[in-house]
């Protein structure tokens, strides 16, 4: 599907709104500023990010947020059958499917999200111009590796799992933003001091 100029910037602009929304508590909110998004492009990807979030992954997220599974399970199905690369929806859909008791697929889907995420952390940090800007820390990726180690071991907390995965989440959905900002005041103290060398 191919949309206006004008309604691509009104999608944008719903899913950061929506963004907004959801990390500051406001998930009815947030939903709502991310279906009128679907509306409008159903196959829309956070551009803003290297990330590759699906508009359908924001509104499972939403939906599970507000407690509402059976939809997060649809929206993240749906988001799962786009986005082959959309590990987000592959956690969330994990964390959907235990919620509700299909404990060994939640398990899968968590695992494949994080051995996903594990994957693009190594790709971006190798051949993105940005890549240096993702989780300098690397606070989330040794979160993922403590997971993995965790859902290999014999016996484990699918309370601290769950807790882990909502982590995941918001702090991904935050590190878009913070990696952002520090690529662009990169680029613009170059830019200063370039013009102060002129």
């Amino acid at each position: 599907m191919v949309i206006s100029g004008c309604a691509a910037f009104q999608v944008g602009g719903d899913i950061q709104r929506g963004r907004k929304a959801l990390l500051y508590g406001d998930p009815k909110v947030a939903l709502a500023h991310f279906q009128r998004a679907a509306e409008l492009d159903p196959d829309y990807v956070n551009n803003l990010s290297p990330l590759g979030v699906g508009v359908w992954t924001y509104i499972g997220r939403a939906n599970y947020t507000t407690g509402n599974l059976a939809d997060a399970r649809k929206a993240l199905e749906r988001a799962r059958s786009r986005h082959e690369d959309d590990q987000l929806a592959k956690i969330y859909l994990g964390l959907v499917l235990a919620r509700n008791g299909d404990r060994d697929s939640g398990l899968r889907e968590i695992e494949t999200g994080l051995r996903g995420l594990t994957g693009w952390f190594d790709y971006i940090e190798q051949y993105h111009p940005d890549g240096r800007f993702w989780d300098p820390g690397r606070p989330i990726r040794k979160e993922i590796q403590k997971n993995l180690a965790m859902i290999s071991g014999k016996e484990f907390s699918w309370p601290e799992l769950i807790s882990s995965g909502e982590w995941l989440g918001r702090t991904l959905e935050e590190e878009i933003d913070k990696a952002r900002k520090d690529a662009m005041e990169e680029r613009k103290q170059h830019q200063d001091g370039d013009s102060q060398t002129d």
